[in-house]
C-alpha cells in the first residue's frame, strides 16, 4: 500500500465523519454546546439537574472476535467486545463529569447462521458481569435489559452495542468549550496493565479496527471469511497484511489476535478520583475515540493545540503501520497511538493527576499544551512525533 493514500477512507470508513457532523449541524446542541456529550434537561428533578443519554459499540471489532473464535474456539473473546461497548459509552460520559448511577441497555444484532446461542449467552452474561465489576470499582452501573435482533439480511456476523443513561447536577458538568489558552494536556496511557485489569492491554481500544484488521492480517482470510468484509471493496484492500491471528508478538504476552482484541481500557476509577478532587480546575476531558489524536480539534474555540511530548507508541500501532504502509499522519488521525484519554487543565494540578494515575499503574504525563490562535477561525493541531511533525485543522466550524 502506498503511504500517500488515505487507506481508511478507501475501506469505507471516515475518521472525521464530516457527513455526520453536517447532518447534525442544525440540530439542537443541548444545554452545554461544546461539551463532549450532548446534555439535555432532566425531566424529573428540575433545573439544577441534567441528563446524558449515550449510544456506542465495539464496531468492527465484533467481526474480528468472530474470526478469532473460529480460528481458536476461544469463546471468551466475546466478553472483551462487551467491555468495549460499555466503556465506549461510560468513558465518553465521564468526559462531561457524569459519575453517578448509569443505566445500561445492551443492543445485539446478529446473523444466526454464524453467531450461535452459546455466543449470545456469553455476551449477555458479560454485560451483567462487567457492570458488576464497574460498580465494584466505584462506578455504580445497572443493566436494564436490552434487545437481541436476528437481522441476517443486514448484519453479516455480529454487532455489539450499548446505550447508557445517567443524570447529574448541572454545576458539575465539564464543558470542553472552556478549554483555554495556557491549559496543559495530560495524556493517560492506553497500554500496559492497569491495577484493575486482568491482562496486559495492547492499547488498541475500539477505533480504527477496520484499518487495523485489514492492514495487519494476511490475505489468507479473504477466502476463509467472506462474511467478514464488504465484497464491493477492491480485493487488494482486504486483509492485505503480514500476520495471522495466532502469530506471536516478540516482547508481548499477546498473540496478534489477542492484541487486536484487547478490551478498551476504562479510566473510570482514575477519573472518579480526579473529578472528586479537581473538577473545578479541569476545563475539558477528551476521549480519543473516532479521530484518534485529532479528536481534540472538535472542542474549544480558536485553540492551537500542540502535542509535542507523546508517549512511545505501543507495539500494536507500530505493527499496523509497517504492515499496511499507512502514512504516519493518517495513523495519528485514526488511532489513539498510545494515550486514549486527555485532560485539559491548569498546569498546577498536573503533578497530582499524574500521582493519582500512578496509583492505578497507568502512565500519565503532560503531552502538550493549548494556545489561543487569532490568525484563524478554526482550531488547529500540531503533532510533533518521533516520526515527524503533522498539522491538522478543524473543518466546518460555525
Amino acid at each position: 500500500m502506498s503511504d500517500e493514500k488515505d487507506i481508511y477512507s478507501q475501506l469505507g470508513v471516515s475518521s472525521k465523519k464530516e457527513d455526520v457532523h453536517k447532518a447534525i449541524k442544525s440540530l439542537d446542541q443541548g444545554l452545554f454546546p461544546g461539551s463532549f456529550c450532548k446534555i439535555v434537561p432532566d425531566v424529573s428533578r428540575g433545573d439544577d439537574w441534567c441528563s446524558v443519554f449515550h449510544s456506542d459499540g465495539a464496531g468492527t471489532k465484533s467481526s474480528l472476535a468472530y474470526m478469532y473464535y473460529k480460528e481458536t474456539n476461544d469463546i471468551s473473546v466475546f466478553k472483551g467486545i462487551v467491555r468495549d461497548a460499555i466503556v465506549m459509552n461510560i468513558d465518553d460520559m465521564l468526559c462531561v463529569g457524569a459519575t453517578g448511577n448509569f443505566f445500561i441497555s445492551n443492543n445485539i444484532s446478529r446473523n444466526s447462521r454464524y453467531i450461535s446461542g452459546d455466543i449470545i449467552n456469553t455476551i449477555i452474561k458479560e454485560y451483567y458481569n462487567y457492570s458488576k465489576k464497574l460498580s465494584e470499582l466505584g462506578l455504580n452501573t445497572l443493566v436494564c435489559g436490552g434487545e437481541t435482533a436476528d437481522v441476517g439480511d443486514i448484519v453479516k456476523t455480529l454487532l455489539v452495542d450499548a446505550s447508557v443513561f445517567s443524570s447529574m447536577k448541572r454545576k458539575d458538568v465539564i464543558n470542553a468549550s472552556n478549554i483555554k489558552n495556557g491549559d496543559v494536556i495530560i495524556g493517560l496511557a492506553s497500554d500496559g496493565k492497569a491495577s484493575y485489569e486482568d491482562d496486559f492491554n495492547s492499547g488498541i481500544g475500539s477505533n480504527g479496527l477496520t484499518l487495523a484488521r485489514h492492514g495487519l492480517l494476511s490475505h489468507i482470510y479473504y477466502e476463509k471469511y467472506p462474511e467478514c468484509y464488504d465484497r464491493n471493496l477492491d480485493e487488494q484492500l482486504i486483509f492485505f497484511g503480514n500476520y495471522q491471528l495466532t502469530d506471536t508478538i516478540k516482547g508481548l504476552s499477546l498473540n496478534v489476535g489477542k492484541a487486536l482484541l484487547s478490551p478498551t481500557r476504562t479510566y473510570s476509577p482514575l477519573l472518579l478520583e480526579v473529578l472528586k478532587q479537581y473538577s473545578e480546575e479541569i476545563h475539558g476531558i477528551i476521549h480519543n475515540t473516532g479521530g484518534g489524536q485529532t479528536k481534540i480539534l472538535n472542542y474549544g474555540k480558536r485553540i492551537a493545540y500542540l502535542k509535542n511530548n507523546l508517549f512511545k507508541i505501543p507495539k500494536i500501532f507500530e505493527m499496523i503501520q509497517k504492515s499496511s504502509e499507512t502514512h504516519w499522519k493518517e495513523m495519528y488521525q485514526v488511532f489513539n497511538m498510545g494515550h486514549r484519554m486527555e485532560i485539559c487543565c491548569n498546569e498546577a494540578i498536573a503533578k497530582d493527576i499524574n500521582m493519582i494515575a500512578k496509583k492505578f499503574n497507568i502512565e500519565s504525563k503532560i503531552i502538550g499544551q493549548c494556545e489561543k490562535t487569532l490568525s484563524k477561525k478554526n482550531n488547529q493541531l500540531e503533532i510533533k512525533s518521533e516520526f515527524g511533525s503533522f498539522n491538522y485543522e478543524q473543518k466546518n466550524m460555525s
